[in-house]
């Protein structure tokens, strides 16, 4: 019997070597063959979706480019509707403020030069050559004509590289003019020379004619050390198409008709590549079958490992579910499937505990989300007819200042959608509702801070002081003969931020604050409070929140204590 026994081992595993080797050289030749055509073809399409991108982003910041240059033109063309001086002005500051606006001069209809504008750069008395102007242009729509890059010309002794934009205009005196307004085109260039295709491939720009109106080689083209295919790509349609190994990418720019091409070349993208993973997936194969060969015949003379492996993957899911990860077990038939089994197991219960982790977090996003829709919206509405009645008292000054107020309060309390800020930005918050009010209630209180610079860069619960000091407004010191005083401040403890929002009106009784944190009280009075403290406790806990300390004809006083949280040290849930 153990004889027989020993045969059975010894012809079981090599049976499973064949077997898996069979197996493993089957499976790999068809996946090498599907893999490589597969592979092939995705990377061509990578290839051309790649070139596709880089001359979508240089069309893209080329014709944001001509965008600018058509908007400035018509902005000079504006300024001709002035008065001579006025035109003069304007048009000198705005060579004076944008680096990229070289010169603009005026023609007469013949081209006859009547007047530059450099921005204190000299003028050259005797032209060779305006390379600026162009009479012959064709206007496309819009009455304005975009010329090819060049050297600016009528400039001493400084030669920028420029696109000239050319506009017939019409001045105050109903006189007809041809106003030429030069623009660096470098930015562009160096745009263009740093798009990349591949270790090789680039993009250059050319016009309908098939010119060069930008190319990162130019200067080997124009040595003729290299060339392009312009007249085969000046007919050929946008999109893209592959000629000799090479693909080209072309995109027509609507606004000035410019071309950018995109060149990738096939044998860097794709032939390499593919032979590449070729050689690595031959050299993975070598390596698999020499595993296969191994594990197989040490496998299948391990019957128990396997199966301590899988008790022992048991106790590990036991203690610790959420952070388990399975590795299958190998084995016999039945221990694999077994183990299969357990894998299953294994994801369904980590799926369910994760569903279940999701639906606490969107639910404490609910009750986020409405505790602090309940803010009293009543402001807005008191604050628009505030400066509805400033604007006709004529009192503008005051109602603007009172609307960049109210702009930076609601501005800071979208906060891009997010329940944590600084308390940097939540100051400003309270300082701009401050601002409002005290306009609104005509200087019957002042207002200070007392902020710890060492607590400005850690995070709070947006719109936190602001219900505490509404409350301490309308039901501390509306009622007040005197003029109320709110004092504001926070300081740092240990791992804690305090904030503190005094009052010097009316106050409550003990009972009354016990009521607006509990939210047994009739009225809405703080429920402004209460939603506060609501979102404090959910989002860091029962140790944090709001106490209210009052005393009646003496003031109150409203305590906040949260945590000190820095940047990248919170969550948004």
């Amino acid at each position: 019997m153990r004889e027989k026994r020993a045969g059975d081992g010894y012809s079981l595993s090599v049976i499973m070597t064949v077997l898996v080797v069979g197996i493993v050289l089957a499976a790999f030749t068809a996946g090498f063959l599907v893999f490589v055509a597969v592979y092939n073809r995705s990377m061509r399409n990578n290839t051309i979706t790649a070139s596709e991108q880089a001359v979508v982003q240089v069309t893209n910041t080329v014709s944001d480019y001509t965008k600018n240059m058509r908007e400035l033109m018509e902005l000079i063309q504006g300024y001709y509707r002035d008065s001579p001086d006025s035109r003069n002005t304007a048009i000198d500051t705005l060579i004076t403020t944008r680096n990229d606006t070289v010169l603009v001069t005026c023609y007469d209809e013949k081209g006859t030069l009547l007047e530059t504008w450099s921005g204190g750069r000299g003028i050259k008395e005797q032209v060779f050559k305006n390379l600026s102007l162009n009479l012959e242009a064709v206007y496309q729509d819009g009455g304005m004509a975009i010329s090819k890059p060049h050297v600016e010309t009528l400039l001493a002794d400084y030669y920028p590289w420029v696109v000239s934009i050319q506009q017939p205009v019409t001045a105050a005196d109903s006189s007809k003019n041809l106003v030429v307004m030069d623009i660096r085109f470098s930015q562009i260039a160096d745009y263009v020379d740093e798009v990349g295709i591949g270790q090789h491939g680039y993009c250059f720009i050319m016009d309908r004619e098939g010119d060069l109106v930008y190319h990162p080689q130019q200067q080997l083209i124009f040595s003729g050390l290299k060339e392009e295919r312009l007249e085969f790509l000046k007919d050929s349609p946008d999109g893209y198409l592959e000629y000799q190994d090479v693909i080209y990418t072309i995109k027509t720019m609507a606004d000035s008709g410019w071309r950018v091409v995109g060149v990738s070349y096939v044998d860097e993208l794709i032939t390499r590549r593919v032979r590449n993973v070729a050689a690595l997936l031959l050299g993975l194969l070598l390596l698999v079958l020499l595993t296969a060969i191994c594990s197989s015949l040490v496998f299948s003379r391990m019957i128990s490992k396997p199966v301590k492996n899988l008790i022992k993957a048991m106790g590990e899911f036991e203690g610790n579910a959420s952070d388990f990860t399975y590795h299958p077990v190998e084995g016999s038939r039945e221990i694999g499937a077994l183990s299969q089994s357990f894998g299953h197991m294994v994801v369904q219960i980590q799926q369910l505990m994760e569903k279940v982790r999701e639906e606490e977090i969107t639910l404490r996003k609910a009750e986020l989300r409405a505790l602090q829709a309940q803010i009293n919206p009543h402001f807005l509405y008191n604050t628009l007819d505030s400066i509805g009645w400033m604007c006709e008292e004529e009192r503008t000054r005051e109602a603007v200042e009172m609307v960049n107020a109210l702009a930076k309060l609601f501005r800071i309390s979208i906060s891009k959608g997010h329940e944590i800020i600084t308390v940097e930005k939540e100051l400003e918050h309270a300082r701009s509702y401050l601002k409002i009010e005290k306009f609104r209630y005509k200087e019957q209180f002042s207002y200070s801070f007392d902020v710890e610079e060492d607590c400005l860069k850690y995070y709070c619960n947006k719109i936190t002081l602001q219900p505490i000091i509404e409350n301490a407004i309308y039901h501390g010191l509306d009622r007040m003969v005197d003029e109320g005083e709110i004092r504001i401040s926070v300081k740092s403890r240990e791992n804690h931020l305090i904030f503190v929002v005094e009052d010097n009106g009316i106050g409550m009784t003990e009972e009354q604050c016990r009521e607006i944190l509990e939210g047994t009280c009739g009225d809405k009075t703080g429920i402004g409070i209460r939603n506060v403290n609501n979102r404090i406790k959910i989002y860091f806990g029962e140790e944090y929140g709001i106490q209210i300390y009052s005393e009646l004809d003496e003031g109150t006083r409203v305590t906040i204590t949260m945590p000190k949280i820095g940047e990248g040290g919170y969550e948004e849930r």
